[in-house]
């Protein structure tokens, strides 16, 4: 397994880490299924879901929601 890390590019230019050319900095990446994104997150920072230990089957990728997103300041 390599321990390079992807690039991930995003467009929410409001997420605290976004980066030059859309690309996303944080160190951690959750993706979530759209029907559990209302679980009673009030903020979602990605340190919060190091726990967040679950498996889903999504059938297309817009069934996904990014749960890394923090509000820049």
């Amino acid at each position: 397994m390599s321990n390079t890390k992807p690039l991930v590019k995003c467009s929410v230019s409001n997420c605290h880490y976004w980066g030059e050319q859309n690309l996303c900095r944080a160190e951690e990446i959750i993706i979530e299924i759209d029907k559990h994104t209302g679980s009673g997150f009030k903020e979602e920072y990605a340190e919060e879901m190091t726990n967040h230990n679950h498996h889903d089957h999504a059938s297309t990728s817009s069934a996904t929601c990014c749960l890394t997103f923090k509000p820049s300041v």
